[in-house]
């Protein structure tokens, strides 16, 4: 959709999109940055063509995945309102109500996982970039890996929220391991990051 026209939705009193849907596009414009970034380091970067030319591949591919994020998260969130509006007059209706709306809500921690997952990757492609890319671009990179930042950490609240009512102990814990995993990551990438931006920018 128009820029203008996500922006009127997010503003509304409705629940989607929400951050979710937000935390995609930070994912999404931190992707356009890193390609922009990439593209201006062909001529003037401390590495070769042929590594500059497989970021560019693989993060248009992750730019892509992350724009239809952006209306997946509102969609998946939108399945856990619909499970609210089911019927729940008899015992037999609540029971089917009840497993509609945690399964809806296991639905739910797919779009942000994904989210996390492939903004840290965008997280590592701006490492590679502040350290050997043009350095004219490089407060560009800087920008991109902030908002990847933003992404993770604006997925990992959406995993941690939409696994309150999900019952299912195997799957929280393996849910609690892999955000554990994704968040230790993060820091580490934004600790090299913040690392590098202070010694070049006079920030």
């Amino acid at each position: 959709m128009e820029i203008r026209r996500f922006l009127e939705r997010l503003s509304a009193n409705t629940p989607t999109p929400g951050g979710g849907s937000a935390s995609a596009l930070a994912g999404t414009l931190s992707a356009s940055l890193i390609l922009m970034a990439a593209g201006l380091s062909l001529k003037k970067a401390k590495m070769k063509e042929r590594e500059l030319r497989g970021i560019k591949k693989a993060v248009s591919g992750i730019q892509k995945r992350l724009f239809r994020a952006i209306e997946e998260d509102a969609k998946s969130y939108e399945a856990v309102l619909k499970a609210f509006h089911l019927p729940k007059d008899t015992e037999k209706e609540r029971r089917v109500r009840s497993k509609a709306i945690r399964q809806a809500y296991r639905q739910a921690t797919i779009t942000p996982r994904l989210v996390c997952q492939q903004s840290i990757e965008l997280l590592e492609y701006s490492n590679t970039l502040i350290l050997k890319g043009n350095p004219n671009v490089l407060s560009d990179v800087g920008v991109a890996a902030f908002l990847a930042d933003t992404a993770v950490k604006g997925g990992l609240l959406n995993i941690g929220i939409n696994l309150g009512p999900i019952r299912d102990n195997s799957y929280r814990k393996k849910m609690h391991s892999l955000a554990g995993k994704l968040g230790k990551r993060r820091n580490q990438l934004m600790g090299k990051i913040e690392k590098a931006l202070g010694r070049t920018l006079a920030v």
